[in-house]
């Protein structure tokens, strides 16, 4: 008698055992899964704005570069041509891709752009982004841009040459390569932060060398300029899609 009440209050004791142990798979199986949204979500979130006139917004960035930035999950990436828009998205934005040269006239925008930037975030500045777009916004081109474009030879090949290899930006990017583009005369504001130039652009009938790819020294954002980019010569190009690739990842402090 007292050998089987042992046995059965054995039994009841081990029931919860098991219990917790399935529990405590449970839990296990959900912390695996819980981490493997956060991988997911270590992608770059990236806003692309285009839109204007002269270059092909949405082929070259809404599907060019964002499609080379999506590959492999390296960027979640949006796209948009309402330049009003821009202040509803930045909460959620790790990187801000400027390619456009449509007016962005919305104070409040353009001062939510500044205070992104200030607050230490990342700012990508393609191509028609780095012209003296707004005469109305001296702000942009002085403290974000650190100078700007005023013209350009006229579309045709070109040849860059990386001056810093060492940084991340042209990480893994030939010393020296050839593209048909448009070379823009940019020219380094003597009232902005300054640049660090990473490559120059020089054309086959000058002597005269212009920056092509740069940071500017902001001292909270982090902020990247890439003066190519008109058409499918530059885009298509790997040289300028691992550019692309490495100026957002450094933007966004990775």
């Amino acid at each position: 008698m007292n050998t089987k009440t042992a046995f059965h209050s054995s039994a009841r004791v081990s029931a919860p055992v098991v219990l917790l142990l399935i529990l405590g798979l449970l839990l296990a199986q959900c912390k695996a899964n819980s981490s493997g949204v956060g991988e997911k979500r270590a992608s770059i979130n990236t806003l692309i704005v285009g839109g204007g006139s002269s270059h092909d917004f949405d082929r070259w960035y809404k599907q060019a570069d964002a499609e080379t930035l999506r590959r492999d999950g390296f960027a979640t990436v949006r796209y948009t041509d309402n330049t009003d828009s821009i202040a509803y998205y930045l909460p959620d934005v790790d990187v801000l891709y400027l390619s456009n040269n449509q007016p962005i006239n919305d104070p409040k925008v353009r001062q939510a752009i500044m205070d992104f930037v200030n607050a230490g975030n990342g700012l990508v500045l393609g191509h028609a982004a780095l012209w003296y777009n707004w005469s109305d916004w001296p702000e942009y081109n002085r403290e974000l841009v650190s100078g700007g474009s005023r013209g350009h030879n006229p579309y045709g090949p070109f040849e860059v040459t990386v001056t810093n290899p060492n940084h991340p930006v042209t990480q893994d990017v030939a010393q020296k390569f050839t593209l048909k583009d448009e070379l823009y005369y940019y020219k380094p504001d003597p009232a902005g932060p300054g640049i660090d130039v990473l490559a120059t652009a020089k054309a086959a009938n000058s002597d005269e060398v212009f920056p092509s790819i740069f940071t500017v020294k902001h001292g909270k954002g982090r902020i990247v300029g890439i003066a190519l980019g008109h058409d499918a010569e530059s885009h298509d190009l790997p040289a300028y899609q691992t550019l692309l690739r490495n100026a957002v990842k450094w933007a966004a402090g990775k």
